[in-house]
């Protein structure tokens, strides 16, 4: 494949909202059924969020949280599967890690289900250590969890 002409943009403002939202439910099963409104807020919160163009279809896209020092997430790493095998996943990224926004965290985490091989050999490793989650729960049963907890003389 000839990536010569394949542009990589770390500007908001360039993001064709449909586009991404069509190249979510083509190649990233964990993302098919996301509102246009919530990745909106999504990447208004992440910093950097990454593009990959091939003249003007939308091919690739990665973006990250970070509190710039200490820890950072990698998030929703996807290629267009027309594009996958050139190279293009490796190179974005590690345009997301060399971002200096990134570049100086201490650790940076990603979550993937299938593809641990392809992130090994960029080099991340394993973490068994970190595999806690929360599923977040309406405000109603966050308060009255507190409720009980403060009843049955447990702190929070």
């Amino acid at each position: 494949m000839d990536c010569r002409q394949i542009q990589f943009c770390d500007q908001r403002s360039q993001i064709d909202w449909q586009q991404l939202q069509d190249l979510f439910e083509l190649a990233a099963f964990w993302a098919r059924d996301r509102k246009l409104a919530d990745l909106q807020v999504a990447i208004a919160h992440s910093n950097p969020v990454i593009t990959v163009w091939n003249a003007e279809q939308l091919i690739g896209f990665a973006r990250a949280t970070s509190d710039g020092i200490y820890r950072a997430v990698i998030w929703d790493v996807v290629i267009h599967p027309d594009y996958q095998g050139a190279g293009l996943g490796r190179k974005l990224v590690q345009t997301v890690l060399s971002h200096p926004h990134l570049s100086q965290v201490e650790r940076v985490y990603l979550m993937t289900t299938h593809q641990q091989s392809f992130y090994e050999k960029i080099g991340f490793e394993a973490n068994s250590s970190t595999t806690m989650v929360l599923h977040n729960e309406p405000l109603e049963g966050l308060q009255e969890a507190g409720v009980k907890s403060q009843e049955s003389g447990v702190r929070s």
